[in-house]
């Protein structure tokens, strides 16, 4: 049976022998490291009264061949059926006979079989440093052997992967009518190491001479060469590789390397953290600058802009490519501050119909816009852009779409992401979209006509036309759309959100305008002074 040790009956021949005398002739007690070890001996009305006595003598001849001591194996003992006692804690003794007595004075629960309540109890109090334990800081490995003969009546699976995740290595050891299913769930792995099926209570003792073997091997690190690159510590498995505080273990199980900060640090970075040494930087989009703080990444922050995009969801896009497309669009949201008083998002896709995924007024915040992109189901039919531009021109922009009202000098922004010839025509509307004040962008792909993106895109077609041959290389078109999109770069540099006929408007242009012409007034009359000093020297040269 696979991860699993069995005991054959043949084994009986080793039993001929006195159990203390066994023991003598395995060899003296066994030296290994420090080790905190706890029993958990199931002692339910299943276990029958003799079968409980070979326990009993399997646990007091184990405990006269370890190296007991305060500094060495500190032993512990809790037994358990409907409910869980401690028969001694790891901190109660020093001594093998003192051990002894407590074992042998053991009364049997005889009730149910709960054996997550007796793991539970392992964890929580049996290993606490109140009962004898070492702190954790000392790495001083804790064992928990669990001795059972049934099936649990309560859930173990659960239980036994939290005490493993706090660092208890747990032998299961199954006696006759134990349930496989159930040590193996409770067991360390690897399993065929930390799970054992003994036949009968009458060959447990022959188990506890193997089981010895195991414990006294615990000092591997002393051993041969364990290839540790930082440090070796022994368990009863045998040599486990540590490293150094700051690093983490590869997957070799013996090379180190720094440990990656990201991941244990509340680093606070916008986009993406890079662990360098003991330290971490963060890092920014392409196209993005990493702000004064460190951590944040700029955004279009000096203007705001209303931005509708169209993208194509024909047939020739194909369903791989349309997921890049996707996640272009959210590259480009990285980039926009959005928010209801910043830069407003509109989706539409189009193939032979024209759908509005989200309009302008939908979402406020940068994050509800790149979730709601992903979830746009890919449309896969024909190529309908003078249809798309149409939409955009007589709905994406209209205020019951979230576009601001026209007073407020708001720029309207169009970008058209496609990858072929439309089927429609499309110079009408592109037309009467720049007419409408709409600054238009084209970005093609693939087989995109040039010509059909020049006439979709404002004018110079140099700033407003992008192209790529591929969908996997079209990041490199971010940095010139930041650049023009972006108000602080491109259009509507420093605008205010206000109407140019409102009265700061003009209050703050008839300043500018009196401080020019006073300036203008200064220069001239110094250029007169110098002029009629020049005629004045001339005429005393004549």
């Amino acid at each position: 049976m696979r991860g699993l040790v069995c005991w054959p009956l043949l084994a009986w021949l080793l039993l001929l022998q006195p159990w203390e005398t066994q023991l003598q002739a395995a060899g003296p007690r066994c030296h290994t490291g420090p080790l905190d070890l706890v029993f958990v001996i199931d002692s339910s009305r299943s276990v029958r009264p003799f079968e409980f006595e070979t326990v009993r003598q399997f646990l007091v001849g184990l405990l006269h061949g370890l190296n007991v001591g305060p500094n060495a194996t500190r032993v512990g003992v809790i037994q358990y059926s409907s409910q869980v006692q401690s028969v001694f804690p790891l901190g109660a003794f020093s001594r093998p006979e003192d051990m002894e007595r407590a074992i042998r004075a053991l009364v049997p629960l005889a009730q149910g079989t709960m054996t997550g309540l007796a793991i539970q109890y392992a964890m929580n109090v049996a290993f606490s440093v109140a009962e004898g334990a070492r702190p954790p800081e000392e790495r001083v490995p804790r064992v928990a052997v669990i001795v059972t003969d049934g099936r649990p009546q309560d859930r173990v699976a659960e239980v036994a992967a939290q005490a493993r995740a706090r660092g208890i290595e747990i032998y299961a050891v199954g006696v006759q009518r134990a349930d496989v299913g159930s040590l193996r769930a409770m067991a360390s792995h690897p399993l065929d190491e930390h799970v054992f099926l003994v036949e009968s209570f009458d060959l447990i003792q022959e188990f506890g001479l193997q089981f010895r073997g195991r414990l006294c091997a615990i000092d591997h690190c002393s051993f041969g060469n364990h290839s540790c690159q930082h440090e070796c510590v022994s368990t009863l498995a045998g040599p486990r590789c540590h490293c150094r505080e700051g690093h983490d273990l590869l997957p070799d199980g013996r090379s180190c390397r720094v440990r990656d900060l990201c991941n244990g640090v509340d680093h606070g970075c916008e986009f993406q953290c890079v662990s360098e040494g003991f330290s971490y930087r963060c890092l920014c989009p392409e196209g993005r600058q990493l702000q004064a703080d460190g951590k944040s990444c700029n955004r279009c922050r000096e203007g705001h802009v209303d931005l509708v995009l169209l993208v194509d969801g024909s047939k020739s896009v194909r369903p791989q490519n349309f997921e890049l497309v996707k996640r272009f669009v959210n590259q480009i949201v990285d980039f926009l501050d959005v928010s209801p008083d910043g830069t407003r998002v509109g989706l539409v896709q189009f193939s032979s119909r024209v759908r509005t995924e989200f309009p302008l007024g939908r979402y406020g915040t940068a994050a509800e816009v790149k979730q709601a992109v992903l979830a746009v189901e890919y449309m896969e039919r024909g190529t309908m852009t003078g249809l798309a531009l149409r939409h955009m021109v007589e709905h994406s922009f209209s205020e019951a779409q979230g576009a601001r009202p026209r007073a407020l000098n708001v720029p309207r922004v169009g970008l058209v992401f496609t990858d072929g010839r439309s089927q429609d025509d499309i110079s009408v509307w592109a037309a009467r979209a720049k007419e409408e004040g709409i600054v238009m962008y084209a970005v093609g792909v693939g087989k995109a006509v040039e010509e059909e993106l020049r006439e979709i895109a404002s004018e110079p077609a140099e700033l407003h036309v992008s192209y790529s041959p591929d969908f996997s290389t079209m990041t490199h078109l971010l940095e010139n759309l930041r650049g023009s999109i972006c108000p602080e770069e491109g259009i509507g540099a420093g605008t205010e959100l206000r109407s140019p006929c409102e009265c700061e408007s003009l209050v703050e242009f008839q300043g500018r305008t009196l401080g020019a012409l006073e300036g203008l007034t200064q220069n001239l009359a110094q250029l007169t002074a110098r002029l009629e000093d020049l005629e004045n020297q001339l005429a005393n040269q004549q």
